[in-house]
């Protein structure tokens, strides 16, 4: 394999589908060597196939707005690849939404599905519509109309949709609601993120930043440190930020800034209990502002108009809220402000250049196909309990979720070791969890 000419053939075929590139370049560059160590993946064209989805389909999506107005979206699926079961990944809710990005979501889908152990293929769904400022019921029509489109071609042993950027419990609760009235059965597998009582799995909504810090705690014990007293930035607001504060805090570290689009919470003296939980209303208003949490708790919370988080001064950073979102310069300021350890908890959530500043200056980087595998491990978790008819306690999934999250950063530490002892976790989770799709893509022949 020469990635450089299979990226100059990919560029021409998609041009224009940037982040897409960038994710596919990003894993061919970690495994070329491995790859090429095995001329049997060469012989059957594991990469030519990996890197192109098993089928996307677009749809219209048209609904009627509160003033009677109708409204048209486009709504995606893109299965991308089921050696190793059925496809599984989320749908994204917003503005930005494209093929390029579901594709590169999809992408990294593949190899986080895979480094679980768990039996889900990669895919990736979503719309252009935008959630911020519709109403309750604008919300429940929209979710409504994209099922239409797309309820025959999922399925708990087809592909199973979950919930990511803009499509929480309750866009969850209408979808499915849908589904469950167009294919008429009580299918609870076919989507995953289901609240508690109706085939959702206790601490699904967190699971995402608990896995995550399990890993981050993995990656600080790694250089003998510990959590308690570190200082924690965190990107976004939204459930995975959610997670991650209340397990950071459980864990003794301090949660000292929140971002939004609109600017930076910095929090002084760590985020408490009763700023947590209402970090869940600031998700569920649709006003997209952080601002709300200084209205809220004055003294508690500095609001800084059109900064990140990353102006704050902390030993461990975490974006957790879109891809691309942590550039060069932020890396920098973050280096020059002492950080320590850098986690994306969103899916590519740091630029190319992010990422080469932080391991040149040998800040133990995590990549978010491992980092934040944690919901899409607990997410399978929910398909078991629904194949079983039954809930698990919250300890249970915690404790899967915890042995999974160990087996991942093991994983990571065994392929990514390097000569001189640092970890490239980016290599060890590229490597780790391209080997098993390849193998299971070589054993069930071309097709």
């Amino acid at each position: 394999m020469k990635v450089n000419e299979i990226m100059t053939a990919l560029e021409a075929k998609h041009p224009g589908e940037n982040e897409y590139l960038q994710a596919v370049r990003e894993v061919l560059e970690s495994i070329e060597e491995v790859y090429n160590q095995h001329p049997e993946f060469e012989k059957a064209k594991i990469v030519e196939r990996i890197v192109e989805p098993d089928r996307i389909f677009t749809f219209r999506v048209t609904w009627v707005d509160r003033n009677g107005e109708v409204q048209t979206n486009l709504g995606y699926r893109v299965q991308y690849n089921a050696a190793l079961g059925a496809y599984k990944g989320g749908l994204r809710f917003h503005k930005a939404v494209n093929v390029s990005m579901l594709k590169f979501l999809g992408f990294e889908q593949i190899f986080k599905n895979s480094l679980t152990m768990l039996p889900l293929g990669g895919g990736k769904g979503g719309s252009d519509f935008d959630p911020v400022g519709k109403t309750d019921e604008e919300i429940m029509r929209f979710c409504q109309a994209f099922m239409y489109e797309l309820w025959r071609n999922i399925g708990p042993d087809q592909d199973s949709p979950a919930g990511d950027v803009g499509v929480g419990g309750r866009e969850i609760g209408y979808l499915y609601g849908a589904y469950k009235k167009l294919a008429r059965e009580h299918s609870t597998g076919a989507l995953t993120g289901k609240s508690y009582g109706w085939g959702g799995s206790l601490i699904r909504p967190e699971a995402t930043g608990f896995g995550a810090i399990y890993y981050v705690e993995r990656m600080v014990k790694q250089t003998g440190d510990k959590m308690e007293g570190k200082r924690i930035a965190l990107s976004g607001f939204g459930n995975v930020a959610w997670g991650a504060a209340i397990k950071a805090t459980e864990l003794g570290a301090k949660v000292v800034a929140l971002s939004g689009p609109d600017g930076v919470c910095e929090l002084p003296n760590g985020i408490d209990k009763e700023m947590i939980d209402y970090m869940l209303e600031m998700r569920a208003s649709n006003r997209n502002k952080v601002q709300d949490m200084a209205d809220k708790f004055p003294g508690k919370a500095v609001f800084t108009p059109g900064k990140k988080a990353w102006m704050v001064k902390c030993d461990i950073a975490c974006p957790c809220a879109f891809q691309n979102e942590l550039a060069e310069a932020d890396a920098k300021e973050l280096i020059a402000n002492g950080v320590k350890y850098v986690a994306e908890v969103s899916n590519m959530g740091c630029q190319p250049a992010a990422i080469a500043a932080f391991q040149a200056a040998k800040i133990p980087f995590g990549p978010g196909k491992a980092v934040n595998a944690g919901g899409v491990a607990t997410s399978g978790l929910e398909i078991c309990q629904n194949a079983e008819h039954r809930n698990w306690t919250a300890e249970e999934v915690d404790k899967n979720l915890h042995t999974i999250m160990n087996n991942i950063y093991d994983m990571c530490v065994q392929y990514g070791k390097q000569a001189d002892g640092t970890i490239n976790y980016v290599k060890g989770a590229n490597i780790a969890g391209f080997m098993r799709v390849a193998n299971a893509m070589l054993a069930q022949g071309i097709i």
